[in-house]
């Protein structure tokens, strides 16, 4: 009787993974698709509110724009004419539309280039900063987190909570200054704060954007150093910032693993502590740190204007915020219109994992 147990246990097992396999096709697809649909209000919202926060920003840049310092009625009535803040603002909002429909983000007129043609050249430096910095505060903070929740109310618990709660108690600004001093005017360690490559060494040829990827599919090993060296300040900055967050869900996650009925169990068989925490707690502990790390990662790309502009990134940021300085309408409607359809794409893709990872968050939905 006992020894066919695992023979039955093996049977439901595979019986379960046919059906699950079955219903993946259909019930992903129906997933997916209500995603979607539920995201289209949501873009629909944000870019009525990009329209209306850029009007109602102080400052006329009718006024900036103008040839003469001290400009005429003529001359600024003739700007706004150009500019189209002429007509009313229905008028301009249905215009905004047929604009974004067309891929047409305006041009900027501190640069004098389509917006979409900065944002799409300066978005890659972005991305690979947030994703360099996600990278490393993950390598940290999941390690700690984990550590933290097996020895709770120990010592190392207590200096995991302090070391990770030391980031996100000073301005990512502050950081940034504090390592530029450190490892760049006093020890001399790190290269200078300015753009993502030394003005000496030649960029390597454009596939991606991503300058440690095509520095290296082009075998530029000159560039991928000097573009990795000036990546590693400005990404611990970053990743210093997001470490308290990631560290505490890991930690409050593996707790709440650790005490479930599942895990007594499977220490009650007498399986080693490494099975329990890495195949059993750890592994259904990363459902939630999965939402944090999209969450977080979204967030870094919204907040990393002032990063760049302390290290002389030439990102999507420092141009925002350069735009913004000036009173430039269209590249600050460009910039607020991406990053929200990048939080929009990225909290889709958080739901499609999670309901990859627990088939029940699908039925939910």
């Amino acid at each position: 009787m006992f020894a066919a147990l695992p023979t039955q246990a093996h049977a439901r097992l595979v019986r379960h993974r046919m059906l699950f396999l079955k219903e993946i096709p259909m019930g992903l697809v129906n997933f997916l698709l209500r995603r979607l649909l539920a995201a289209i209000p949501t873009v629909g919202a944000l870019v009525v509110a990009t329209f209306v926060i850029m009007r109602v920003l102080p400052g006329d840049p009718a006024i900036f724009f103008a040839s003469s310092p001290v400009p005429t009625a003529e001359e600024t009535a003739y700007v706004r004419q150009k500019l189209g803040l002429d007509r009313s603002v229905p008028e301009q909002l249905l215009i905004y539309l047929k604009d974004i429909g067309s891929a047409d983000l305006g041009m900027s007129f501190t640069t004098g280039r389509p917006v979409l043609t900065e944002l799409r050249e300066r978005l890659p430096a972005s991305l690979e900063l947030a994703t360099v910095a996600l990278i490393l505060a993950l390598t940290v903070s999941i390690p700690l987190g984990v550590a933290a929740a097996i020895w709770s109310g120990s010592l190392f618990d207590h200096a995991a909570r302090i070391i990770s709660s030391i980031g996100v108690s000073m301005p990512t600004f502050v950081t940034g200054l504090i390592l530029t001093y450190v490892f760049f005017l006093w020890l001399g360690l790190a290269p200078e704060p300015v753009d993502r490559i030394d003005m000496f060494i030649t960029a390597p040829p454009r596939i991606t954007g991503f300058l440690l990827i095509d520095s290296t599919l082009s075998g530029d090993w000159a560039a991928l150093q000097s573009a990795a060296g000036r990546l590693v300040l400005p990404s611990v900055t970053m990743a210093i910032f997001v470490l308290s967050p990631l560290t505490r869900m890991t930690r409050s996650a593996m707790l709440g693993v650790l005490s479930s009925d599942f895990v007594r169990t499977a220490r009650a068989m007498g399986l080693s502590d490494r099975t329990v925490y890495v195949r059993y707690a750890f592994r259904n502990a990363l459902l939630p740190v999965l939402t944090t790390m999209g969450i977080v990662f979204s967030t870094m790309l919204g907040s990393n204007v002032l990063v760049e502009r302390v290290f002389g990134w030439p990102g999507i940021g420092s141009f925002a915020l350069n735009a913004l300085v000036a009173s430039d309408y269209a590249p600050v409607q460009g910039f607020v219109l991406l990053m929200g359809l990048l939080l929009i794409g990225i909290n889709l893709a958080i739901d499609v994992a999670y309901g990859l990872a627990d088939p029940r968050a699908r039925r939910a939905s």
